[in-house]
């Protein structure tokens, strides 16, 4: 599914979409071009397409997007199409080996294939992607600027239009947010600023972006002269439509707005920029100048996205394999006009496909930013020794060929500040590196054949050293002479030791991370009085509560904190928990008295601590007011998760409870005699998901006096848990069950529960009492798989119109086959409903 805007008009989008679906549903079409100017739609009217076949047609097997851009790359356009089918391609094979492995994968599958933004023709063969017929219904979409590519790959053609006037009216009035055209004083300004923009959607949202902030008719008349001024002589519309977009560059009133766009621009064409990584960039560039604290500088740098997002002039996008994560793009046409605004300052060459060194005639005295990201270049020739005493930037990230680079290229770069040269594959970097004394920032992440890096000790400039998921084995020589530092990453999987009395030298460290094979003292980090992102793990318990004490009234914006000797770390779904403690193999029975957790802490996940019997051995866990997911694993000595005296409003806060590989666990809560027999009010009552698994002593899972709080259950997960009789215990087992006025007892009410998973489990024999029935009708999947004993389905199924019908989320119901046609019903109509949604494992 792709994310839709409202770039175009309704109906000229409407018009364009039904000409693509007509074509799609007819055997006799098998390409179809779609062709119209830069900015104009297409892409968007394409989303649509390609949500309509995904979401209200069955008649693909497969639908693959691929964005191609202005230089066709074969080998690209090969891993993209792959990618979206999960194939793997040979990497070091030749591109007629990798089509036949494509077409392999795509001969026998009715596929629609969309291939936006396409500039060049190519043969289908050379890629691998076997020709459309009416035989295999097999389809392809291009978009295009150009109707020659579209008559050049054999498409039926079909012309995407400008916008009605109407249209762009509306348009211009919806980005506006409101009616300027009723407004005596801007009548007439209005429909000038409109006519302007072409009909052009890309235009008319730009234009409206840089005029909804102005608010006095004196402030629109002064921006439409300057609009007439730049128009002045342009008849050709795509050169006026690059000059209106140029006007909203220039328009941007913050001059650290337009030197951010411009960075944007460094990065290839219709490339997903990630937000997070980006701003690193603008800090390194001090595009974002420095605050207080580094978090500070982060929020400006998301305040200064959104601010570009709302001037459209950058465009908010997602990623479906990386959804939690933020990305911007910029579209194509306001990169040409951001590139032609930098020029000659910049030189940008990235997702070219170039495989050897641009020659020096490109590496001009006045450059000042160079970006040959994402390329193929393998290696950099001594020959080139660029003379560019203004360069401060030099991107080299992303060209995973890359494994020599000689050291006449830094020769003459003594003005250098940013060198990026992550994601390759370099051995060592060259000794004329070490020697870029104005340098503050070195991004080496992911160079995996990176085994060593020579003393660092003349770079005191350096303020970002970031080495994660390199080959290191021994932390850099020179480290403590970085005292400007305030971004260390050493996540590096060989490195083990970092020497003692380094890290209290780098007193300005805001950022500061290792892997979780490194050890650091609590006396050392503690110094650290900057110190605001923290990964890091410590030797023992004292040495953690030592450095918790020290925060005082400061709190870390983010932190994943390990304890103990086990060099195990579990970050296992918790990437959108920013605040994370582990304790491994620590001595909580004996300790516990004394640990202190940080008061903001979300994700806390206790392992192999043996002489834990439940949470009510940690107190300070009274103080937590925002965790999320407790994850406990491998504590023999845990028999329940906590007392019915002892619930804190902690667990009113908790999302996610994972259990497993706890041996003595008999239950969630313990009752004690002196506690009341009901469950505590707002117990777990956010929680989502309910996890357990490998826990040999439990017999029954959920309290039924605990049911009524657990109105935002989405997930019962138990699997490996041989004694398991019940999921939802009896009333007289432990608690009272509550009952609220007017409530059925004969039914257990989970109104937002979307998977219900159990496995391999021997012993269990009913879901619930015999007598009651579950009422979940947002349930999405019941998998049931190894439980012989499970005879019923106590589904409550609701009724329409007189008849039983299923779950209206229902998807799939799956087990064995054997175990299915076991079940008990009590209506043979029950049985009848359900059996579309039965899937055998």
């Amino acid at each position: 599914m792709m994310p839709q805007s409202t770039l175009v008009g309704e109906s000229t989008a409407q018009r364009t979409k039904e000409q693509i679906l007509a074509c799609l549903f007819d055997n006799e079409v098998g390409k179809i071009g779609v062709y119209g100017m830069g900015g104009i739609g297409k892409t968007t009217v394409m989303k649509e397409v390609n949500n309509f076949l995904l979401n209200e047609s069955n008649k693909f097997q497969s639908v693959i997007w691929v964005t191609v851009s202005k230089e066709f790359d074969l080998t690209k356009l090969q891993n993209d199409i792959a990618y979206r089918l999960k194939l793997k391609l040979p990497k070091f094979e030749d591109e007629i080996i990798r089509a036949v492995e494509l077409y392999t994968a795509l001969k026998d599958r009715r596929y629609a294939l969309i291939l936006d933004d396409l500039w060049e023709t190519f043969a289908l063969e050379k890629v691998g992607i076997p020709e459309p017929t009416s035989a295999n219904g097999c389809k392809i979409v291009l978009t295009t600027r150009d109707l020659d590519v579209c008559r050049g790959m054999s498409c039926k053609d079909i012309k995407m239009e400008s916008l009605s006037k109407e249209e762009a009216r509306e348009l211009f009035l919806h980005k506006m947010e409101c009616d300027v055209f009723n407004t005596p004083y801007l009548k007439a300004i209005a429909e000038e600023v409109l006519q302007t923009c072409a009909r052009l959607p890309l235009a008319i949202v730009t234009i409206a972006g840089s005029f909804k902030r102005l608010v006095h008719d004196y402030e629109w008349r002064d921006a439409l002269e300057q609009l007439r001024t730049s128009l002045k002589g342009f008849d050709n519309i795509e050169k006026q439509v690059h000059e209106v977009l140029k006007f909203s560059y220039e328009r941007l009133k913050e001059e650290k707005l337009k030197q951010c766009l411009l960075h944007c621009a460094l990065y290839p064409e219709d490339f997903k920029i990630d937000k997070e990584e980006l701003i690193k960039h603008l800090i390194d560039e001090r595009i974002i100048e420095r605050m207080k604290s580094r978090q500070a500088e982060v929020d400006k740098g998301y305040s200064m996205l959104s601010k570009l997002e709302n001037a459209c002039l950058l465009e908010g996008v997602t990623d479906e394999y990386y959804e939690e994560r933020k990305f911007v793009k910029m579209h194509d046409l306001v990169r040409d006009m951001v590139l032609q605004v930098a020029s000659p300052e910049f030189m940008v060459e990235g997702h070219l496909g170039l495989d050897d060194f641009l020659n020096e005639g490109k590496w001009r005295e006045n450059l000042v930013k160079a970006s040959l990201m994402y390329n193929k270049i393998s290696g950099i020739p001594s020959n080139v020794s660029p003379r560019c005493p203004n360069l401060s930037t030099l991107l080299l990230q992303g060209n995973w060929s890359l494994k020599n680079v000689s050291d006449s290229l830094f020769e003459h770069l003594h003005g250098l500040k940013v060198l990026d040269l992550s994601y390759t594959s370099i051995e060592s970097l060259p000794n004329s590196v070490f020697s870029l004394e104005n340098l503050n920032t070195l991004s080496l992440r992911w160079c995996r054949n990176l085994k060593h890096v020579s003393s660092l000790a003349k770079l005191t400039r350096l303020r970002r050293l970031d080495l994660e998921q390199t080959g290191i084995t021994k932390a850099p020589d020179g480290l403590k002479m970085l005292v400007n530092l305030t971004y260390l990453d050493l996540d590096a999987e060989y490195l083990k030791i970092m020497p003692l009395r380094i890290l209290p030298k780098l007193s300005q460290l805001q950022y500061l991370r290792f892997s979780c094979k490194v050890k650091v003292k609590g006396q050392e980090i503690k110094r650290l009085k900057k110190l605001e992102n923290v990964w890091v793990r410590f030797d023992d318990l004292y040495g953690f509560c030592s450095f918790i004490r020290s925060l005082e009234k400061r709190r870390l914006a983010c932190y994943q904190i390990q304890v103990g000797e086990s060099e195990y770390v579990a970050y296992r779904n918790i990437e959108d928990i920013g605040k994370v403690v582990i304790l491994e193999e620590c001595n909580l029975g004996r300790g516990g008295e004394s640990l202190v957790l940080p008061e903001d802490m979300q994700y806390l996940e206790i392992g192999e601590c043996d002489d834990l019997t439940s949470l009510c051995d940690v107190p300070s866990l009274k103080h937590i007011r925002e965790l999320k997911k407790i994850c406990l694993h491998n504590c023999k000595g845990i028999e329940h998760v906590l007392s019915s005296s002892s619930v804190t409003d902690s667990l009113q806060t908790l999302e996610i409870l994972e259990l497993w590989d706890l041996d003595n666990l008999r239950g969630l809560l313990r009752k004690e005699r002196v506690a009341s027999a009901r469950v505590p009010p707002n117990t777990f009552s956010r929680l989502k998901v309910i996890s357990i698994g490998q826990c040999p002593n439990i017999k029954k899972l959920l309290p039924p006096g605990l049911l009524l709080h657990l109105r935002n259950l989405e997930e019962i997960v138990v699997y490996d848990c041989n004694q398991v009789k019940e999921i939802i215990g009896e009333v007289s087992d432990e608690f009272e069950e509550e009952e609220e006025e007017g409530m059925d007892t004969t039914k257990i009410n989970l109104p937002k529960l979307r998977d219900w998973s159990l496995w391999n489990l021997p012993e269990l024999k009913t879901i619930c009492n015999s007598s009651k029935v579950i009422v979940c009708n947002s349930l999405e999947m019941i998998q049931i798989y190894k439980c012989p004993k499970v005879k019923t389905l106590p589904l409550s199924l609701p009724l329409l119109n007189g008849q039983l019908s299923p779950p209206p989320s229902l998807q799939h119901i799956k087990g064995s086959e054997e175990w299915w046609e076991s079940l008990e019903w009590d209506s043979p109509d029950t049985k009848n409903v359900l059996q579309p949604f039965f899937h055998k494992f």
